[in-house]
């Protein structure tokens, strides 16, 4: 991800000042284009020679290095999880602000042009009421009991690993898309793979379903998981209403497939037809595909500009990150209690 953030720092038009790794070595290894390598993160932090820092370290490291660079007054972007706990990532998110800092995470699914267009018919009333929100984050890169990751290490990933790391991205979709607050989650929570490498036994989860409840009443359901397979990255989110229906698959993300009683259709990324919203998040023409990569680096712009003084709508920031932990940790404890909890 190091490599993702720097790519996009520099097509931002930033200046990459440097790098920290777990040690020196690593940092001087990174191949990240920096002007310097530094012996530790907290070094870089207290350089002076930054005004912003990308944190891409394992979990448990981003909310002392978060913190630590907001006390030096310094813009940051931090992958998320934002934590590895809801107390710690609203502690993050309440110092940003106290400090009026730019401090984002990067939900850079919010960033593709059918996700903005969504979003906007959605709050223009095209759907009508929101009545079920339903959808799915499917990946198979933890499939086989061979398949290891520090994330699987709660002492590095946290209590949880496949809800935080991806669950996290569907549910800030959601909540982004529609304007509608998940309220109370029912899950349940399974390893597939008991062991794993120097991993055992495995106490992350491998799976996790969850039925929920919104704040307009609406309900819905997410099935999230790292070991199905040939299932690379499928995010699917799909929002019923009383007047029409709207879905989007992160996989074939030129789509937004539009039904109502009277038929459907699948509409291409077209700037020429996009709602101004969405119009600036489709820079290509149609017909010229933009993925990942056009997101990310379209999310690190809008954060520069906003260290700029710019608006930006729809960045995601710190509160944000937040949100997403108290949703995880509500999931967790559902999963344990067996119990309805509120988020």
């Amino acid at each position: 991800m190091g490599r993702v953030h720097a790519r996009a720092a520099r097509m931002a038009g930033a200046t990459i000042a440097g790098v920290a790794g777990s040690r020196l070595e690593k940092a001087q290894q990174a191949g990240l284009g920096a002007a310097k390598a530094f012996a530790s993160a907290d070094e870089l932090i207290e350089s002076g020679e930054i005004d912003l820092v990308h944190i891409c370290a394992p979990n448990h490291l981003h909310a002392p290095f978060a913190l630590k660079a907001l006390s030096a007054g310094l813009a940051v972007i931090c992958e998320k999880p934002l934590a590895t706990d809801a107390a710690s990532a609203a502690l993050m998110a309440e110092r940003a602000a106290e400090a009026g800092l730019v401090a984002t995470v990067p939900f850079v699914y919010r960033f593709h042009a059918m996700v903005r267009e969504a979003r906007q018919r959605i709050a223009r009333g095209d759907v009508g009421r929101i009545s079920l929100i339903q959808g799915s984050y499917l990946q198979d890169w933890l499939l086989r009991p061979d398949d290891d990751n520090w994330r699987v290490d709660a002492e590095l990933g946290g209590p949880s690993r496949t809800f935080a790391d991806i669950g996290s991205h569907w549910c800030d979709l959601a909540e982004f898309v529609t304007a509608d607050r998940i309220t109370g989650v029912c899950a349940q929570v399974a390893v597939v793979q008991p062991a794993r490498g120097s991993t055992s036994p495995v106490v992350t989860e491998d799976v996790a379903t969850v039925q929920f409840r919104t704040a307009s009443g609406a309900v819905g359901t997410l099935a999230t998981s790292q070991v199905s397979p040939g299932r690379k990255n499928r995010l699917f989110l799909e929002v019923s209403g009383t007047e029409a229906s709207l879905a989007f698959d992160q996989e074939q993300p030129e789509l937004l497939w539009v039904g109502d009683r009277g038929g459907s259709r699948t509409l291409m990324r077209d700037p020429t037809i996009l709602s101004a919203a969405a119009r600036p998040y489709s820079p290509l023409p149609a017909g010229h595909p933009q993925g990942y990569h056009d997101c990310f680096d379209a999310f690190v712009a809008d954060t520069y500009a906003a260290l700029r003084g710019e608006h930006r709508d729809g960045l995601p920031v710190f509160a944000d990150g937040a949100r997403a932990a108290a949703i995880c940790e509500a999931v967790l404890t559902s999963a344990r209690t067996g119990r309805w909890t509120e988020c």
